[in-house]
């Protein structure tokens, strides 16, 4: 199972994303959507999971969920829009993610695009960084991983200079 990962779109989608997620069988958006219509033309590429974020409005709340737990192919995902980072993870979030013991953590809000396997807590750490040409950030980042057998593998990112 291919999975397209991306966060912080802040109502601006990046024309490649279509080209980079086209062979994904599922996207995921860590948050910070910005606009319905972004899920829209994310769910015309695959069926797309999403929780909202901090500038996100009532439309965008009412279609997705504040975090979300699931499993794909015997992983144990996790994903909210705020959540810290390792060794720094919030109170409230370091306890759910201590009892549901994901394999996955995904989060956005930072626009810092970062991959990290948690040693102490024995999971994969993904920010796939921002999406959108709005923010700090200097380059636009996309993730893409595979997911098979209870493993996660093949993380590519696509990167590019915001304009």
């Amino acid at each position: 199972m291919l999975i397209g990962i991306l966060s912080d779109t802040h109502s601006s989608l990046p024309k490649e994303s279509k080209d980079f997620f086209k062979d994904c069988d599922e996207i995921w958006h860590a948050g910070d959507i910005g606009d319905i219509k972004i899920l829209n033309e994310l769910q015309e590429i695959a069926p797309t999971y999403a929780v909202y974020g901090n500038i996100d409005d009532s439309q965008i709340k009412q279609t997705t969920s504040e975090e979300l737990f699931f499993q794909r192919e015997g992983v144990k995902i996790y994903i909210k829009h705020i959540i810290g980072h390792p060794n720094k993870y919030q109170k409230d979030i370091l306890t759910k993610l201590t009892e549901y013991r994901p394999d996955l953590v995904i989060a956005g809000h930072s626009h810092i695009l970062q991959i990290i396997y948690d040693k102490k807590n024995k999971w994969l750490f993904i920010n796939p960084g921002a999406a959108g040409k709005y923010g700090f950030h200097q380059k636009i980042t996309l993730v893409k991983l595979k997911i098979e057998n209870s493993k996660i593998s093949n993380a590519q990112i696509f990167e590019k200079e915001k304009q």
